[in-house]
C-alpha cells in the first residue's frame, strides 16, 4: 500500500511538472513570437515611417506634445544587395525648453544651444531593425543633412552627414560594418562665417592608394559673406568650389580610419 501511494504521487509529481514545461514552452513561443513581430516591422504591415516614429519616440523618450522633426534617406548602404535607410532626428523645441529652463538662456543661445539635441538611426534593410540612437553634439537650430557617397566600395554608398556648430559647418563620413555605422573620417565645411578670418572646402574622390576605399580629396573653397542682417549660427551660406586640393587622406586599413601624411 505504502509503494502504491508513493508511486501514485511520484505520478502525479511528473504530470504536474511536464504541464509547467509545457505552460512554459508556450510561454516561451509566445514571447519570441512576440519579439520576432516587433523586429520585423516593415515586412508587417507597418511602414518604414511608421516603426521609425514609434521606436524613434520609444528610444529617446519624447514626451507625446514635445514636437520633433523626422527624415528618411534612403540608400544600400552595405553589401547586402538590400536598400537601407538613415533615419534623422532634429529636436529644435526641446532644446529652446531646456535652455529656458537652464540659469543663464541667454548664454546657451550665444552658443547656439549646443548639445545632443541631433540624433541619427541606422534602419537595416535586411535586418528589418533600427539601431540605437547615434548622437551628434551640435546646434539644433538646423537639422543633419544626409548624403551619400561610393567611397568604400562601389557596390554600396557611404553615409555623409553634415551638421552646424555655431557659425561653422563639419562633414562626418560613415561606413557600415557588421550592420552598424562606423566614423572613418570628418572635417570641415566651412569656419569663421561672419568673420574676418574663413575657410571653406568640399571634397571629391579618387583611386585608393592602398585599397579599394578612395582617397578623399579636400578642395579649397570659397564661402559666401554673411548678410548683414542674418544670423551667423543659421544662415546656410553657398560655396565656391576652386580647383585646389588642400589635404588628400587615404584609408588605413589597420587604424580602420582616413589618415594624411601631414597626420601625427
Amino acid at each position: 500500500m505504502v509503494a502504491y501511494i508513493c508511486t501514485v504521487k511520484k505520478y502525479l509529481l511528473f504530470t504536474v511538472f511536464s504541464l509547467l514545461l509545457f505552460a512554459c514552452e508556450e510561454t516561451s513561443k509566445q514571447e519570441t513570437q512576440e519579439i520576432q513581430t516587433q523586429e520585423l516591422p516593415t515586412k508587417g504591415k507597418q511602414t518604414l515611417e511608421q516603426y521609425a516614429d514609434r521606436m524613434v519616440r520609444a528610444k529617446l523618450n519624447i514626451q507625446a506634445n514635445e514636437t520633433f522633426s523626422m527624415q528618411i534617406y534612403r540608400a544600400q548602404l552595405d553589401a547586402d544587395g538590400v536598400e537601407d535607410a538613415i533615419v534623422t532626428v532634429n529636436r529644435k523645441d526641446f532644446a529652446l525648453k531646456e535652455a529656458m529652463a537652464s540659469p543663464n538662456p541667454a548664454k546657451r543661445a550665444e552658443l547656439g544651444f549646443m548639445g545632443n539635441y541631433n540624433y541619427f538611426f541606422f534602419f537595416d534593410g535586411k535586418l528589418d531593425m533600427l539601431s540605437p540612437p547615434l548622437a551628434i553634439p551640435s546646434s539644433p537650430l538646423l537639422p543633419l543633412l544626409v548624403s551619400f557617397e561610393n567611397i568604400s566600395s562601389p557596390d554600396y554608398q557611404d553615409i555623409l552627414i553634415d551638421f552646424r556648430i555655431r557659425n561653422a559647418s563639419y562633414k562626418d563620413f560613415y561606413t557600415v560594418t557588421n550592420h552598424t555605422p562606423r566614423r572613418i573620417f570628418q572635417f570641415k565645411n566651412f569656419d569663421g562665417l561672419g568673420t574676418n578670418q574663413t575657410e571653406a572646402y568640399h571634397f571629391e574622390y579618387g583611386a585608393g592608394s592602398y585599397g579599394p576605399q578612395r582617397n578623399i580629396f579636400v578642395m579649397e573653397a570659397k564661402l559666401e559673406a554673411l548678410p548683414a542682417s542674418a544670423d551667423k549660427n543659421t544662415f546656410v551660406p553657398k560655396l565656391q568650389n576652386l580647383e585646389k586640393i588642400k589635404y588628400t587622406f587615404f584609408y588605413l586599413a589597420k587604424e580602420g580610419k582616413y589618415a594624411t601624411k601631414d597626420s601625427n
